[in-house]
């Protein structure tokens, strides 16, 4: 129901990311007293002041990752874990950044039980990307940041995408940055109203 009401008729026909999205079970990502509204079309409170994305959403901006399985996909803010999942089918290796220890922790446990062994997670600043590890293919944010900390575009590879909500504190504009040889590409997707990215070069 959530792939046929929800994704296909607002744009999403990657079938690659249609897979995904009906293997992965968003249930085991929210709390037990939310099962019941796990797979309708809006976020949900995971603790902490956190929200597991709208399904819509996470296809979207998959999607707009266009990933082939072969990429090295740097994640800022793991969350529920239910983005990485979804990404963990779609590319090779999957390094994630969550800033609260404890979500952290609850996200690889669930991410362990659905066998996701290409994704590594660690608690850090998010703002700051995973310098040891780039460069990136793809690099997609949870989180919303007054601008695009340079840290991903100094970690994203020639050729790779960028994807994360810019704007103010209550809402934003979802873009997509492809970084060129010699220029990058910037588009808005639309708007979107995500929790704050927080960190050095982020919020406060």
């Amino acid at each position: 129901m959530m792939i046929d009401t929800q994704l296909v008729p607002r744009g999403i026909k990657q079938k690659e990311v249609l897979h995904a999205m009906f293997t992965v079970p968003r249930h085991i990502f929210v709390e037990d007293g939310l099962y019941s509204q796990a797979y309708s079309d809006f976020p949900l409170p995971i603790g902490e002041k956190q929200t597991i994305s709208q399904p819509y959403m996470v296809a979207l901006m998959t999607e707009s990752l266009g990933l082939t399985g072969r990429e090295k996909v740097l994640e800022i803010g793991t969350g529920s874990g239910y983005q990485t999942a979804i990404l963990s089918f779609l590319a090779e290796k999957i390094y994630s950044i969550e800033r609260i220890p404890t979500i952290a922790s609850r996200a690889r446990k669930t991410l362990d039980a659905l066998h996701c062994s290409n994704v590594i997670v660690r608690v850090g600043d998010g703002t700051l990307g995973w310098p040891e590890e780039a460069p990136f293919d793809a690099i997609i944010a949870a989180a919303g940041s007054p601008r695009v900390p340079s840290a991903y575009m100094d970690q994203l590879r020639a050729g790779g995408r960028l994807i994360m909500p810019v704007g103010a504190e209550d809402s934003q504009e979802l873009i997509r940055i492809t970084k060129k040889e010699n220029n990058i590409v910037r588009e808005v997707l639309g708007g979107c109203r995500f929790v704050k990215l927080i960190g050095k070069d982020g919020w406060q």
